[in-house]
């Protein structure tokens, strides 16, 4: 009987230990996630001054004016760079829009800490291209898909100039192309101010990007918008202009409150 009840008291100390072991191991961890909020703002520009849809003319780099009536673009991925970790935005698919301020801020939390860049996909990844039916951002019903086979429109562009023959002078890109040699998908990555910048838990922090539309047409690749008006399948003319616009992205501040 003795024998018997040092067992059964063993065992509860075992039970007890292992309980307090993986109750201490659980509080760990939310102690360790010291976070900070995070926004990113993007900025439509022509040379440094937001657009005006419908109404402001502008002006390319081969004199070409032009009038922007749409602009579009999916940025996907979202990744900020540590030397030894990086943290990557769940659910990472957003759709910028200039007709909707709201969908030109993209929030989310992270973990405090030093960082050296933002990173992110100009475009949908191919395995998203090929998923069916999808929600949010990625829902067809928001005229950014064509089919199965091609895709996602990663960028888009409608306006119209009079350097452009089409009737009514319009200008048309829908740039997509997921696969093959003619793929558009385009990682960007912009570097942090020094060498790294310290996010500190308990922060809010805004992240201010200027996208220059002006680089759809220029370098590397000159695009002249009285030879080519409308783009609206993949092909070597898609991936050269998007060679183009991945370029238009420039950090201009990171401030904090």
């Amino acid at each position: 009987m003795i024998i018997m009840n040092n067992v059964r008291q063993n065992y509860r100390i075992v039970v007890l230990s292992l309980f307090v072991f993986a109750s201490s191991f659980q509080k760990k961890e939310p102690q360790n996630q010291q976070l900070c909020s995070v926004k990113l703002v993007f900025n439509n520009t022509v040379h440094g001054s937001k657009i005006v849809l419908n109404d402001s003319t502008y002006s390319n780099a081969f004199g070409e004016k032009y009038v922007v009536t749409k602009l579009r673009y999916y940025v996907t991925n979202i990744l900020l760079q540590q030397a030894d970790n990086n943290f990557k935005e769940k659910d990472s698919y957003h759709l910028i829009d200039e007709s909707k301020a709201e969908s030109q801020r993209i929030h989310f939390s992270m973990p405090a800490g030093d960082y050296r860049a933002l990173q992110f996909l100009l475009g949908v990844d191919s395995l998203h291209n090929v998923s069916g039916a999808q929600t949010d951002d990625l829902d067809p019903a928001k005229d950014m898909f064509w089919t199965w086979n091609t895709g996602y429109v990663m960028a888009k562009l409608e306006g119209y100039s009079p350097s452009s023959s089409l009737v009514n002078n319009k200008i048309e890109y829908h740039i997509g192309g997921f696969s093959g040699p003619y793929n558009v998908l385009k990682e960007v990555t912009l570097d942090f101010p020094g060498t790294t910048f310290h996010f500190v838990a308990g922060k809010a922090y805004e992240i201010v990007i200027n996208a220059d539309v002006n680089t759809w047409w220029q370098h590397p690749n000159d695009i002249k918008i009285s030879e080519h008006a409308i783009i609206t399948s993949p092909g070597p003319l898609a991936r050269a202009i998007s060679d183009n616009y991945s370029n238009m992205f420039h950090l201009e501040k990171i401030s904090s409150n």
